[in-house]
């Protein structure tokens, strides 16, 4: 588009000069004989260049000028106009044009420097336009890498729940806070039962996808009311911010239900019959008030209710569990 030209004069000989030097320097022109005709076939077909006289018709220079503009800001108008009407061409300017030509022309050449200078701007413009545009681009492709790495550092690669140091960094965080409001923390450790015989008897693939499964229980029991993450191997924790003791042995049990009850392929090999996990549950400030003393009462808890039969709760009121139908 930056070598198409359309040039406007009511003057046929200058019209024909204008369009061989044009010509001859590469440029595809096309003319019209007044502002009408050169705006109907700029509206057909917009031109990146329009070298245009100023006085004509009914539409002048600098009518065609504006309309031009109007519609396609980044086209490039040269106006002409005689040396009694160089104020004309300087307001064509503050109006946009590009550049102006005095008639008669001292050189021709005149008019293939100018007009050149025009399509290099033109060009100029447009390679800055792709840069901008492509430099976007670049940016919004940096800024989805950037999240997607800020996840990857957070996320347990296999299920897809926050890893162990995000989980760790998540309670100390909702234990100040606990500390400024009064309100509890939670903290459930769960682990699923006998799943080295799983993992064993139905492959490695078969495991992860159990692990994965289990991560899905997770995230919908606890998606309104704290977060997930993966402990470690077949061992899973959640936080729960204000949620007391008996809340937090609610949640779990609710945990401990959905999976007893869920149809997964293979879980009948297991030594209960079915897939089940086991979970010890410390509440602060009653089990301690900082990560360390409530993960180690959790995890008393967990052991407490693998050693009672597994696929049950252990809760931090009063120690008491509660068991899964197979014990």
């Amino acid at each position: 588009m930056d070598d198409r030209v359309l040039v406007v004069d009511d003057e046929e000989t200058l019209r024909i000069v204008i369009s061989q030097v044009l010509q001859a320097d590469g440029f595809e022109v096309t003319t019209a004989a007044s502002g009408e005709e050169a705006f109907a076939l700029f509206r057909a077909d917009p031109f990146s260049l329009v070298i245009t006289d100023i006085v004509m018709g009914k539409m002048s220079g600098i009518d065609l000028l504006e309309r031009v503009k109007s519609m396609e800001s980044e086209t490039n108008v040269i106006v002409m106009t005689s040396h009694a009407s160089v104020d004309t061409a300087v307001r064509a300017l503050r109006n946009g044009a590009y550049d102006y030509l005095v008639k008669p022309f001292d050189d021709i050449e005149l008019i293939s420097a100018v007009a050149r200078r025009a399509r290099d701007a033109r060009r100029l413009m447009d390679q800055n336009r792709i840069l901008v545009e492509q430099l976007k681009i670049t940016t919004a492709e940096l800024q989805s890498i950037n999240v997607q790495l800020r996840e990857a550092a957070i996320r347990d690669g296999l299920t897809g729940l926050f890893n162990h140091r995000c989980f760790r960094e998540r309670l100390d965080a909702e234990l100040k806070s606990s500390e400024r409001s009064g309100a509890p923390v939670s903290v459930v450790l769960v682990d699923v039962d006998h799943f080295k015989h799983f993992n064993d008897l139905n492959g490695h693939l078969a495991g992860d996808e159990c692990l994965r499964f289990v991560a899905r229980c997770l995230e919908t029991v606890v998606s309104q009311v704290g977060i997930a993450a993966r402990y470690g191997g077949e061992e899973f924790v959640l936080v729960l911010p204000g949620s007391d003791a008996e809340a937090g042995y609610e949640v779990a049990e609710r945990l401990r239900v959905e999976i007893e009850r869920a149809d997964i392929p293979q879980a009948q090999t297991q030594p209960l019959g079915r897939l089940t996990v086991s979970a010890g549950v410390s509440t602060s400030p009653s089990d301690g008030e900082n990560a360390n003393a409530l993960i180690e009462r959790a995890d008393e808890r967990l052991y407490a209710a693998k050693s009672a039969g597994r696929n049950n709760v252990q809760g931090p009121y009063a120690d008491t569990a509660r068991t899964g139908t197979d014990g």
